[in-house]
């Protein structure tokens, strides 16, 4: 029985494959919208996830403007770490400065120059490919040394920069390591993680004649206690400051979570606006089979006067307008899978300094699939429930 009625509502269908196929149309779109966005979404959370792992998602940053004449100390800073090992682990102040790079008669001025400890290499996920890092000795003696990027090591010493010098500002200093490469494109290196300068902090706030650093990066032991090393060092350096004002604390598995919630509450909300063209597809699917329903008011009649019953004329167009529906949910899926790879091409030549990607999740797909067959269910049982009703003989003198 539900055999033969599916046969009947394709043969149906194929008889008018113009028709139907404009009638899907909004389905197809509307799914084929569903899929692009949720994977688009997918995979802007994934490049976000990404991003904050390698800055490490078990960290703080602590940021320092003191108030009024007051200013916090570097060793009250390491103090706040050191009174509480349950929470923190590691810490290191890094000090900017505003100098470009200069070597021999070139000038990198994308390049970024950072004052730091010998923690800040491990807490940020560098790796030394050769030499060595900044150490504790380099701290004390305010040497001038430094720990240079992968991309000035290709590029101003073609991979031998360990022993060479360059400037910054005025001052010069000698390399005693290169970093890993952190981009895997060499094209996209300049201005990049990889075009960095580490020197020892030390150096940096004599360079910059200060006593004190602005900002700290600071791993907790475990990241679950984000919120309570938050709190922690907010009540220190409201304690030293006498004040809640003049510094920031910020959590990079709270930003993570945050970020996360904005865009899946900008892809909720695109994904809605993109539903509006399912529910005019479904508009559709009920118009059309209304037409269909007084196109074929004889064949219900001779059905009927043959002993049908309002069940079976009722599955009859509940069916076809199910499969109808559900063919362009198929259709948009397939779409969708297609624009979501052609979209994989073209992003990366657009989004030269993020990696993003489409990702469809096998999730979306049944959803949008469940729905579109949803929506031939729902807006084709009115035009099935008017077919079913017909009289007979009145449907039998119908011209």
């Amino acid at each position: 029985m539900i055999y033969e009625t599916f046969r009947q509502a394709l043969k149906n269908i194929w008889s008018n494959k113009f028709r139907t196929l404009l009638t899907m149309l909004g389905i197809i779109i509307g799914i084929l919208a569903v899929i692009v966005i949720v994977g688009l979404g997918n995979g802007m959370t994934a490049s976000m996830k990404d991003s904050f792992s390698s800055m490490g998602t078990n960290t703080l940053t602590v940021n320092i403007m003191g108030y009024g004449s007051r200013m916090v100390s570097i060793e009250d800073v390491y103090n706040i770490v050191e009174e509480n090992p349950d929470l923190f682990e590691d810490i290191s102040p890094v000090v900017s400065l505003d100098g470009s790079v200069k070597i021999d008669t070139d000038t990198y001025g994308e390049t970024s120059v950072s004052g730091v400890s010998e923690t800040y290499l491990g807490i940020s996920n560098y790796t030394i490919a050769e030499g060595r890092g900044i150490q504790y000795v380099d701290l004390v003696d305010n040497k001038k040394v430094c720990v240079i990027g992968d991309y000035l090591n290709r590029v101003a010493y073609g991979g031998n920069g360990i022993g060479q010098t360059l400037k910054v500002g005025p001052e010069k200093f000698t390399i005693v390591g290169v970093l890993e490469a952190q981009v895997s494109d060499p094209t996209s290196q300049e201005g990049s993680d990889d075009d960095c300068v580490f020197i020892p902090y030390t150096t940096a706030l004599r360079i910059i004649k200060s006593t004190s650093a602005n900002s700290y990066i600071v791993t907790l032991v475990d990241e679950n206690q984000a919120a309570e090393g938050v709190a922690v060092f907010e009540a220190a350096l409201t304690k030293l400051l006498n004040s809640d004002e003049g510094f920031f604390v910020t959590s990079m598995s709270e930003m993570l979570d945050t970020m996360t919630s904005m865009v899946n509450m900008v892809i909720t909300i695109l994904t809605a606006i993109a539903a509006i063209s399912l529910l005019v597809g479904g508009i559709g699917i009920m118009n059309i089979m209304m037409v269909s329903v007084t196109e074929r008011t004889r064949e219900i009649g001779i059905r009927k006067a043959l002993g049908a019953k309002e069940r079976s004329v009722l599955a009859l167009f509940v069916i076809e307008a199910a499969t109808t529906s559900a063919l362009g949910g198929l259709i948009g899926i397939v779409l969708g899978y297609l624009v979501s790879a052609a979209a994989n091409q073209v992003l990366p030549m657009i989004l030269t300094n993020m990696e993003l990607t489409a990702s469809p999740s096998p999730s979306s797909v049944v959803i949008a699939f469940g729905v579109s067959v949803g929506i031939g269910i729902l807006f084709g049982y009115l035009p099935a429930k008017r077919a079913a009703r017909l009289n007979p003989i009145e449907a039998l003198r119908y011209d």
